[in-house]
């Protein structure tokens, strides 16, 4: 009991002092959280930044339904010397959940009036005239539809693990399934239960997470290059109290997400939209079947934009950001030169 007292002991007094020093705000930048009104909902942001001159990018998870908020700070803020970040748990999920306001559906319409609601408080609150989004998994078929419908408001696209429409998507990865199971037997019964068209649920999306990871093409195969454990316990913005309930409201959080996946999502497909009026920008890992790589490639050839440029991260699955942040970021700057260099 006194060893176990003396880990709790250490492990509250550690957390103290990583909890301190990450909400410290750079000389010239800024750091910050807060709740903001959003189409009837109240919607939680965070922003990094090392100086506010710099242009302001928007982060947009994944899912849909899933934040990242007790993490993303980890990688988010290795683009903070060339960006000022926001990151946005969006509605209903992470810190935006909220019990008392409970969302019971979510619809195509109310994500695209949150993107732009959620825009339009930025270009106030940051004083910009436009910002730029990064939009990772579902959040790239947000982000791509934000710049579609909204270009004025927007410097450039950056899509990562780029999801080009969900029943394409999934026949390409039962495609592929298939090819890497043609010679064992014990994935049969999984190789069953995965038909897109006729049996796209639950019981399909666990079938389909077990044979990428028995195969080595799951999201996080590569772990991650930060230590994550401790990245949770020193979150500048989450109390253990926010922990526990993010925690015990996971469950709740998604239920909505779970039929807009199921039905919504397919409004977000990029089929057939290939005309943007901002530059675009896609980061890919060679090895991403969760959103297929080769349907993200066949669509970058399609798009026309002022400016256009495809990133391949080899031997990269879905989980680039988390396993190959370092590398992530240095494409990340990258971007931001050419933007500045475009610019000027």
């Amino acid at each position: 009991m006194k060893v176990l007292l003396v880990i709790i002991v250490v492990l509250l007094v550690t957390r103290h002092y990583g909890v301190r020093k990450n909400r410290m705000t750079p000389a010239g930048g800024i750091n910050e959280s807060l709740y903001v009104d959003i189409n009837g909902t109240k919607q939680w942001i965070s922003i990094y930044g090392r100086d506010l001159k710099n242009p302001v990018l928007l982060y947009l998870h994944g899912g849909p339904g899933s934040a990242t908020s007790p993490y993303d700070y980890a990688f988010t803020r290795k683009w903070s010397d060339v960006y000022t970040v926001v990151t946005w748990d969006q509605r209903n999920c992470g810190k935006s959940f909220d019990k008392a306001h409970e969302v019971k559906v979510i619809t195509h319409d109310d994500m695209l009036e949150d993107g732009r609601q959620m825009t339009l408080f930025l270009l106030d609150h940051l004083s910009k005239k436009k910002i730029t989004l990064l939009g990772h998994s579902w959040g790239s078929m947000f982000g791509a539809a934000l710049a579609l419908n909204y270009p004025e408001y927007y410097e450039a696209f950056i899509g990562t693990g780029q999801c080009i429409d969900i029943e394409e998507n999934e026949a390409r990865f039962c495609e592929a399934a298939r090819k890497w199971a043609e010679n064992d037997k014990s994935s049969q019964k999984l190789l069953e239960k995965l038909d897109p068209q006729n049996n796209l649920n639950m019981d399909y999306l666990s079938a389909r997470g077990k044979v990428m990871k028995k195969y080595k093409y799951d999201m996080m195969k590569d772990g991650t290059d930060y230590n994550l454990w401790m990245t949770v316990l020193f979150n500048p913005y989450y109390s253990l109290s926010d922990l526990l309930t993010y925690v015990m409201n996971a469950r709740r959080s998604l239920d909505p997400y779970i039929d807009f996946f199921f039905g919504e999502l397919k409004k977000f497909s990029l089929f057939g939209k290939y005309e943007y009026k901002i530059p675009f920008y896609n980061i890919n890992g060679d090895m991403d079947y969760q959103t297929n790589y080769e349907l993200a490639c066949e669509y970058f050839e399609q798009v026309k934009a002022p400016y256009k440029k495809m990133y391949v991260m080899k031997d990269a699955t879905h989980g680039l950001l988390e396993s190959r942040s370092s590398e992530f970021s240095t494409i990340v700057h990258e971007i931001a030169g050419i933007q500045k260099e475009n610019s000027n």
